[in-house]
C-alpha cells in the first residue's frame, strides 16, 4: 500500500514539474505563445503544443509511478487523481478552448499515465 501512496505521490509530482518546465520552455521560446497565454487565445498549433506538454507528462509521471509502485495501479490512480484535479479548472475555463481541446486533455490524463506505466512494466527482466 505505502508502494502505490509513493508512486501517486511521486506521479504528481513529477507531472506538474515536467509540465512546468516544458510550459516555461515554450513560454521563453515562443514569444507568439507567451503573449497570448494570459488571455488564453491559442492558435490550433499552440493548442497542440500544450496537449503534448501534457502527454509528455503524463508518460514520464506514469513511468515513474511504477517504477516506484512496482506495479500498474499506482499510474492509472495517478491518473485519475490528475482527471479529479483538473475537471474544475477546465470547467472554469470552457469558454477558452473548443470541446476536443478539453476532451483530449482529460481523457489523456488517466490513458497516458496508464500507458507510461506499461513502459515500465515492459522493460526486459534483467538476470
Amino acid at each position: 500500500m505505502w508502494r502505490l501512496i509513493c508512486g501517486v505521490v511521486v506521479s504528481l509530482a513529477v507531472w506538474i514539474a515536467v509540465v512546468s518546465l516544458l510550459d516555461r520552455s515554450m513560454r521563453y521560446g515562443w514569444h507568439d505563445y507567451a503573449a497570448v497565454e494570459k488571455a488564453m487565445t491559442f492558435t490550433f498549433a499552440m493548442m497542440i503544443a500544450r496537449l503534448s506538454e501534457s502527454a509528455i507528462s503524463s508518460l514520464v509521471s506514469g513511468y515513474l509511478a511504477a517504477l516506484v509502485g512496482r506495479d500498474g495501479r499506482a499510474p492509472l490512480v495517478a491518473g485519475v487523481v490528475l482527471l479529479l484535479m483538473f475537471i474544475p479548472i477546465h470547467y472554469s475555463i470552457w469558454s477558452h478552448f473548443p470541446i476536443w481541446y478539453h476532451l483530449t486533455f482529460l481523457i489523456s490524463l488517466p490513458l497516458l499515465s496508464s500507458l507510461g506505466g506499461k513502459l515500465w512494466s515492459a522493460k526486459p527482466a534483467t538476470a
